[in-house]
């Protein structure tokens, strides 16, 4: 037994928090304000390029300390142990869980089952920069002699959203290829991607732990019969690669040793895209900048090891998101990123986030009688200030938010950046002092509007505040800051599940659906026919007409 089996809401701490937050008045967040002349200052943390700020939290200081004490009271530093060494952590699989040794820059043996891991690692990573450095230069070549354009990464779940999150998010350091993602089993998916793409220049990299994933193996022979149309089977060689473990099925595929990329089963797929996954990023960018990027979760890593837990950012930030689910009962977060890079970042924390701690049983395998996940949401700003924020502004929910921003862009447009960020400052502020009744009708009078029209108005201009939010203000979104920041989020979603009694690193919730669907599938393609629920049954019969 590796991590402990301590019922959080049995602790000598929550007890504490539950009496604290039931008789001391955290909830006025402005109040704190008015009350702690230091707030701003106490509550941030300053580490490398990244500034965080929680002070806009409805939390004081006594309640951090108590957050603090029922993490340690869970053993959460024995926990961070483990998490590191490779004892097998994810212990309804019997498998360690080290995406962290992907980027593990200290020379240390990581041992697995008795064997150090990172020469296993290292030869991988030397074998992605000599392939994506020989597709990128134009050495190796379609079985044309034409140089790669075109590179398709063929997933699903954390073989497609890592590397579509993180290539998107790179796509200032691009070089010529250009990535496509195909991962939904829907042919429409599939045909669209295909209709613009020439098969004598484009490079397909099929990603599946096992080679047996239904999504990706059906998309991927579409795609190969697509290819054969005008090529033969000798020439999908040379445009085909697979990250796998299934040596027979790749051979039988036609795609050559040289070609394939080890996984191991100790990443989890919604953490792998540090490993060979991640091989179309590394073709997207260049290998140094992927390199760049395990650099900067290195760091991350290292300060999530070693930093005392007040001043540890992934611990405050997942003692924040306890004290919301757990104390105030909210059922939603919002990670709200001010840059278009990072379009898919909220969507491939989802996967990352809710498929980790989306748990009902602890794991002691009782049902648990207190919140776990929170359901995990955003888009980036400002586009999202013209859609949600009025449910965030005026809405009756709850909901805690991440603001992600930028100190310096990319390309450098000031003027452009300047508007982003004013927005980025002012929707937090917004979000916190909200607009009194009395500011309301002060603003109506001094436009001289009629007191008529007025009074009848004003109560739906009245913003109450009072919103919690974090501010993560980061200088620039090069590739070792994004690494750091996805590891960011990595940790937190490991300490939650420390605290909350769970473990993170299993999915058997994904399984059910996919094991019916194998069944119906076989029914609608043949003449057998199982037992449903009435409104299945009469589903199918009407899908089938």
């Amino acid at each position: 037994m590796s991590l402990s089996r301590i019922n959080p809401a049995q602790t000598k701490a929550w007890t504490a928090l539950q009496d604290h937050f039931n008789q001391d008045n955290t909830s006025d967040i402005k109040s704190l304000f008015k009350s702690e002349s230091n707030r701003a200052k106490d509550f941030s943390i300053q580490w490398n390029n990244f500034y965080i700020d929680y002070s806009k939290n409805a939390l004081s200081k006594k309640t951090m300390d108590l957050l603090i004490d029922l993490s340690k009271e869970v053993g959460l530093s024995e926990a961070i142990a483990h998490y590191f060494n490779g004892t097998a952590i994810n212990e309804t699989e019997s498998r360690a869980v080290l995406h962290t040794a992907l980027r593990d820059k200290s020379a240390t043996a990581i041992n697995v089952d008795g064997e150090n891991i990172i020469p296993q690692i290292n030869a991988v990573k030397a074998q992605m920069k000599a392939f994506s450095n020989d597709i990128i230069n134009g050495v190796k070549t379609g079985y044309t002699g034409k140089a790669f354009t075109d590179v398709v990464n063929i997933g699903i779940g954390g073989s497609d959203l890592g590397p579509a999150m993180v290539v998107e998010a790179l796509k200032f350091y691009q070089n010529h290829l250009k990535l496509h993602f195909v991962s939904n089993v829907d042919g429409d998916h599939v045909q669209e991607v295909l209709k613009g793409l020439n098969p004598e220049t484009t490079l397909f990299v099929v990603v599946s732990k096992t080679f047996t994933t239904q999504e990706t193996l059906s998309n991927a022979t579409t795609i190969k019969n697509w290819f054969l149309q005008t090529a033969s089977q000798k020439d999908v060689a040379k445009h085909f690669a697979a990250v796998s473990t299934n040596t027979q099925k790749i051979s039988d595929f036609g795609i050559v040793p040289a070609h394939v990329f080890t996984m191991w089963d100790w990443v989890g797929g919604r953490f792998s895209l540090w490993s060979a996954v991640g091989l179309s990023i590394a073709l997207a960018v260049g290998y140094d900048h992927f390199e760049e990027m395990l650099s900067g979760a290195f760091e991350m890593d290292q300060h999530f090891k070693h930093t005392p837990f007040e001043k540890n950012i992934p611990i405050v930030l997942s003692l924040i998101s306890i004290w919301y689910a757990n104390f105030y009962k909210s059922e939603t977060q919002a990670i709200i990123p001010y840059t278009q890079y990072l379009s898919r970042f909220s969507a491939y924390l989802q996967q990352g986030i809710m498929e980790s701690n989306g748990k009902c049983f602890d794991r002691a395998g009782n049902r648990v009688s207190y919140e776990t996940e929170t359901v995990i949401w955003g888009e980036p700003g400002t586009n999202s200030q013209h859609a949600f924020f009025q449910l965030m502004h005026q809405g009756t929910k709850l909901i805690p938010a991440d603001f992600i921003g930028f100190k310096k862009s990319l390309h450098g447009d000031t003027d452009h950046h300047n508007k982003l960020m004013a927005n980025f400052f002012a929707q937090t502020e917004a979000l916190l002092s909200g607009k009194t009744r009395t500011q309301v009708d002060q603003e109506f009078a001094e436009k001289g509007t009629d007191a008529l029209v007025a009074s009848k108005v004003a109560p739906f201009k009245v913003f109450e505040g009072n919103k919690p939010t974090n501010t993560l203000l980061i200088d620039q979104l090069t590739p070792s800051a994004l690494g750091s920041l996805i590891a960011l989020y990595e940790h937190k979603i490991f300490v939650q599940g420390v605290i909350w009694n769970i473990f993170s690193y299993d999915q058997w919730g994904v399984e059910l659906g996919k094991q019916l669907a194998t069944n119906i599938l076989s029914e609608i393609e043949g003449s057998t026919k199982g037992q449903h629920d009435p409104s299945t049954q009469l589903l199918l019969k009407i899908f089938n007409s």
